[in-house]
């Protein structure tokens, strides 16, 4: 437990600028999609992280140029790498060419972050999205730029999709050594994916005559030119594992996970069983994998011992699949849904023990473990958290003008309460209530949609169960809406693209901005209608006003607390509170 809770505390540490972020992904290839797209969600959760909507204008630079690297959970400058001719136009973690990654912290062992590298793993996201087309291109920037560059960061997990595939890539540094060791693997068309702030790849096909679709970082260039190609990984990633005392097993049952990040009690009930409840929503069977999910049994032929070489009977027997295959295609829809799962139908469901109050709240405070008695506890680390700073679904498809087709569904705070709204990533201009520097976390605005989405969610947090069913519907209005309406978005745009591509680009730039402080606007009214109906406890409700009635006194509700509650108060207050 001493190890959650030092985990817990690195995952919210803040400097200066932007924190560590302890975060989810769920991952749709194509084939598993109901539209044929390519899906990946990221939610952003942080105690201080501002929800704003990145934006890097496409750009020319004269021969010479350099770029500044300043770190992206810090802002210190770290140094400068040369820049490129040309980069893409890059909103929120999609580009313009319909190229999306995003990430989850895992950490790994420790000792391999590198000081001396230039390149951590936010700015390796944003200068690959700047720089790549596709997610194969995107591989191999980031390969390239860690091993010319160095890399800064902790363990990483990353999500990367174009219109056509998905992949999963997981990295870690290599101490006082340049670079890092990584794994690149490709999700099998038809199949679904996920991780949370735990390292997911295992075994892997070595590159051998035998498995042709597996190369190593020595032939990169082959992973864009052999389109079977399908696993990726450093020369080095089990070498240097051995050199440094890490592994001592057979390279062909080398686990990338168990090696540079074993799971333990913490890996698998504050992170894998975020990626078991997306699983359990889609394919039957994961109940074999709750007492990993939960953390209460990990199995292993031997026993995991800190600082000593791992070997395949340390290894964990029942963990969950890295990909699973779903039962009916995946929607956009569903992946809003699975952003806002709170393991509701499980024994763990946070809204159905004393600690959600009186009205069934899913949010917990923080931190997450505590002792009573010399017995140690924790909290569930459900998907949806109370401290996001934004969350999205990243939408690549296919049968759209690739460079004006990309959707990233943008959202800020609480993913169970906010509204992912279609921010097409070809826009020139981000709307004020989501821009960079309108606002900040210590600094409210009246314009940032983060503000006004704090102010309903955090109220609904006082009288859950009655308030947020009122937030849930407007959700489904609006998300369904758009859903249904992009399609003579995009007609419209395919119409004006062939006249000119910068009439296309404007006019998807001027209908994200709209839509996104229309929906700002309204929420705001929402807030105040939410504010007024449920102050002082009561819930009210406006009445006709008779004739001959200058005002009519509202219906007025008082609910109770639940049953639960009720005894909880009496088994603490014993005979005080009695009527006699």
């Amino acid at each position: 437990m001493k190890k959650l809770l030092t985990l817990l505390v690195a995952l919210c540490v803040v400097s200066f600028m932007k924190p560590v972020q302890a975060c989810t992904n769920f991952l749709i290839t194509p084939g598993a999609s109901v539209d044929g797209s390519s899906m990946i969600s990221y939610a952003a959760d942080s105690h201080v992280l501002y929800g704003e909507l990145y934006h890097y204008p496409a750009a020319d630079y004269p021969e010479g140029s350099m770029r500044q690297i300043v770190e992206w959970d810090t802002g210190r400058y770290v140094g400068q790498i040369p820049e490129v001719a040309h980069t893409y136009n890059v909103v929120g973690n999609m580009n313009e060419w319909q190229l999306a990654i995003s990430e989850t912290t895992y950490g790994g062992l420790e000792g391999l972050e590198n000081p001396e590298g230039l390149i951590d793993y936010g700015s390796l996201i944003y200068i690959t999205l700047q720089r790549s087309k596709t997610a194969r291109e995107a591989i191999k920037t980031m390969a390239e730029l860690v091993a010319n560059y160095g890399y800064i960061s902790s363990g990483e997990s990353f999500s990367i999709a174009d219109p056509n595939e998905v992949w999963i890539m997981e990295m870690i540094g290599k101490g006082q050594e340049k670079g890092a060791v990584w794994v690149a693997l490709r999700i099998p068309d038809g199949y679904v994916s996920g991780h949370a702030n735990q390292a997911r790849i295992t075994t892997f096909p070595l590159a051998n005559k035998k498995n042709k679709n597996s190369i190593t970082s020595k032939n990169l260039d082959k992973l864009l030119k052999n389109p079977n190609i399908d696993c990726v990984y450093a020369e080095d990633v089990i070498s240097f594992a051995k050199k440094n005392n890490l592994y001592a097993g057979p390279d062909g049952q080398f686990s990338f996970s168990d090696v540079y990040a074993p799971v333990d009690f913490s890996g698998a009930r504050a992170c894998e069983i975020r990626v078991w409840a997306m699983f359990n929503q889609v394919v039957d069977g994961m109940d074999q994998y709750w007492d990993y999910a939960t953390g209460r049994n990990i199995n292993r032929v031997k026993p995991y011992v800190k600082g000593e070489p791992q070997t395949p009977e340390n290894f964990p027997t029942n963990r969950m699949p890295l990909w699973v295959k779903p039962n009916e295609k995946v929607s956009v829809l569903d992946m809003m849904a699975f952003m806002r799962d709170h393991l509701e139908g499980t024994e763990l469901d946070m809204s159905q023990d004393v600690g959600a109050g009186p009205f069934h709240c899913p949010y917990r405070s923080r931190p997450m473990g505590w002792e009573i008695d010399g017995v140690e506890y924790v909290h569930e680390r459900a998907t949806a958290t109370q401290q996001t700073g934004f969350s999205f679904v990243a939408q690549c498809r296919p049968n759209t003008i690739n460079n004006i087709g990309g959707i990233i569904w943008f959202g800020v705070d609480d993913a169970a309460s906010t509204v992912y709204c279609p921010m097409y990533t070809c826009m020139t201009e981000i709307p004020l209530c989501f821009r960079e520097g309108n606002g900040g976390i210590m600094e409210y605005s009246e314009t940032a949609a983060f503000w006004i989405f704090n102010q309903v969610t955090n109220w609904a947090y006082t009288k859950y169960e009655y308030i947020h069913p009122e937030i849930a519907e407007k959700q489904a209005a609006y998300e369904q809406g758009w859903v249904e309406g992009v399609a003579k978005v995009d007609e419209r745009a395919a119409e004006l693209y062939q006249e000119d591509p910068a009439k296309a680009v404007d006019y998807l730039t001027r209908f994200s901005s709209k839509e996104a402080e229309k929906l700002t606007a309204d929420w705001r009214e929402f807030y105040k209608y939410l504010f007024v109906k449920y102050m002082d406890f009561n819930i009210k409700e406006a009445q006709p006003t008779p004739k001959s009635y200058k005002y009519y006194a509202p219906k007025v509700q008082q609910p109770k607390y639940s049953e639960e509650y009720y005894r909880a108060i009496i088994e603490e207050t014993g005979d005080k509170l009695k009527v006699y």
